[in-house]
């Protein structure tokens, strides 16, 4: 028996040799006849003339028996289609990447034949109509994006058969909702990202069964609705949760602290209301909370404080009405604070002095009143934008503000500050915008002004200030691009530096703002001053015509 068998193995031998060899020759004569379809310069290995090296072509891998297992070429500068791509010709496909190309047109129904995949990957491209529905047969699949295409249409309810599949992005497309009753939970799913689609109605209620979440991106759609209760119970191991931009309504769930692992929550431009949950400051691990534009109303929760790793707390654009909490000073690895657009009151508490590393203080449009203390100012050093218009804050303007060298932006216009500008504001080099609009300022501009080599825009109109401007103010602000004084009581000359193309046009809104009026021009000679130096901007109302638009610059 043996010497029978023993040809027969050898026979078997041989014709499974011939068999292999024949389906590497079929998947290299597929992959080169796709090729000669595409615009690309990283696929020279690709060649007829090099079969035999198949498995060493770029981007190839093979199994044992020399098929080809995985096609990986993500950032290879592919352009062309998926048309003419053979997809019966790799029955061992288990990796198809590729992510970051320019490859468009449609996704073929034929990609339902890659049965073995467990890695499908063609985000970053520009794809475009519908998602097949044949995509439900790749029931193998763990890793699944479309990520940044042009795909439209409903997503297709047969993703509902990827039961092993734990990442799963269909962000940045056109995609429209399908019935979601349809769609069954998925056990091993850890990422879920359908972020700017144009996704609308409830909530979709099949996330509930995904107990295994760790990442939730909803953002960017039209979804309305509340949100559901049973979403901090179901989705206890969230640590990233993105619902922006929708048109989320009622309150947040109770016991919303049950999302222990949460370190990022944002819910921005909705339509929540109710308070902020006061157990929020439970979530010890939280570093972003961003709330902006919803219309939560009562106090920022005390609790906040106890958040020590909290990076950026974003309120803004809502409805508090209470004061600043003593507490958020604890929070000292904020970074940013933004409380703007409310009702809050009351002074800044001291406390927010242990905020060392503030870059963006956000506070204006709010009620908030009292001196701004040296000792907030003193320790804001990391500060690149103070925002604290719109309010009522009284006193001077701390000389420490001088401290805050790597501020770009201070606006404190609208409120009541008085004295003198302090000339430490000349010390602030990074400074591009400053805007003190509207307060009760007195006395003259420090001459310290002119060393600010990258201001742009300075506004000071609406306050006493009195005076000469400094002969050498705009002399070394070669980006100096908007000035406004009006309103004020300045004598003297313009200084030629400041515009040398407007310096009649400004020399003329600085008089007419004079408080002696025998030194105020007469309206014939102002009239006659624009008409010649305003005639390509008469069209306009003389209170849009800037320094800015009159120098050629554009905003």
């Amino acid at each position: 028996m043996a010497r029978i068998q023993k040809p027969c193995l050898i026979l078997f031998l041989i014709v499974l040799h011939l068999k292999h060899t024949s389906s590497a020759r079929r998947e290299a004569q597929a992959l080169i006849k796709w090729k000669n379809r595409l615009s690309s310069q990283s696929l020279n290995s690709w060649s007829s003339t090099n079969i035999r090296n198949l498995c060493n072509w770029t981007g190839i891998v093979c199994n044992k028996a020399n098929s080809v297992s995985e096609l990986n070429l993500p950032n290879a500068n592919l352009n062309g289609t998926l048309n003419r791509f053979d997809f019966t010709a790799f029955p061992n496909l288990t990796s198809f990447n590729l992510n970051n190309n320019s490859l468009n047109g449609l996704i073929p129904s034929g990609i339902g034949s890659l049965t073995k995949l467990t890695l499908l990957d063609l985000g970053n491209n520009f794809f475009d109509g519908s998602i097949p529905s044949e995509i439900g047969n790749l029931i193998e699949l763990q890793y699944f994006s479309l990520y940044n295409n042009y795909l439209n249409g409903t997503i297709p309810y047969e993703i509902t058969n990827f039961l092993k599949i734990w990442y799963l992005h269909l962000g940045s497309n056109y995609l429209e909702a399908p019935v979601w009753l349809k769609i069954s939970g998925k056990p091993l799913l850890t990422f879920l990202s359908l972020y700017y689609n144009k996704l609308s109605n409830e909530f979709p209620l099949f996330i509930l069964n995904c107990p295994n979440l760790t990442y939730l991106d909803l953002s960017v759609n039209m979804l309305t609705g509340p949100v559901p209760e049973s979403l901090v119970t179901n989705l206890s191991k969230l640590e990233y949760l993105n619902l922006s931009t929708n048109s989320f309504t009622g309150s947040l769930p109770s016991n919303f602290s049950k999302l222990s692992k949460l370190r990022d929550l944002h819910i921005a431009n909705n339509q929540f209301s109710g308070r902020i949950p006061h157990d929020i400051g439970l979530i010890s691990g939280l570093e972003i909370i961003d709330m902006l534009n919803n219309s939560f109303e009562g106090s920022i929760p005390s609790s906040i404080g106890k958040l020590r790793v909290l990076r950026y707390l974003g309120l803004d654009q809502n409805s508090l009405n209470s004061s600043i909490p003593f507490e958020l000073g604890h929070c000292t690895n904020l970074t940013y604070l933004g409380l703007a657009d409310n009702h809050l009151s009351g002074a800044l508490p001291l406390s927010l002095a242990n905020l060392y590393k503030i870059s963006e203080l956000g506070l204006s449009g709010n009620s908030l009143s009292g001196e701004i203390s040296p000792y907030l100012i003193s320790n804001w050093i990391e500060l690149i934008s103070l925002q604290l218009q719109n309010n009522h804050f009284t006193g001077i303007i701390p000389p420490e503000i001088g401290k805050l060298t790597k501020v770009i932006y201070v606006y404190l216009f609208n409120n009541h500050f008085r004295g003198l500008i302090p000339s430490e504001i000349g010390n602030m080099s990074s400074l591009r915008e400053l805007d003190l609009d509207n307060n009760n300022l007195q006395g003259g501009l420090p001459q310290s002004l002119s060393r600010l080599t990258n201001l742009e825009v300075i506004s000071l109109h609406t306050n006493n200030l009195t005076g000469t401007i400094p002969k050498d103010f705009g002399k070394n602000s070669p980006f100096l691009k908007y000035v406004s004084f009006s309103n004020n009581s300045f004598t003297g000359e313009l200084p030629p530096e400041l515009c040398k193309k407007v310096v009649s046009v400004v020399r003329i809104a600085l008089a007419c703002t004079s408080l002696t009026p025998e030194s105020r021009p007469s309206m014939q000679s102002v009239a006659l001053e624009l008409a010649a130096r305003t005639q390509d901007h008469l069209d306009k109302p003389f209170g849009s015509i800037t320094i800015e638009k009159l120098c050629g610059y554009q905003k």
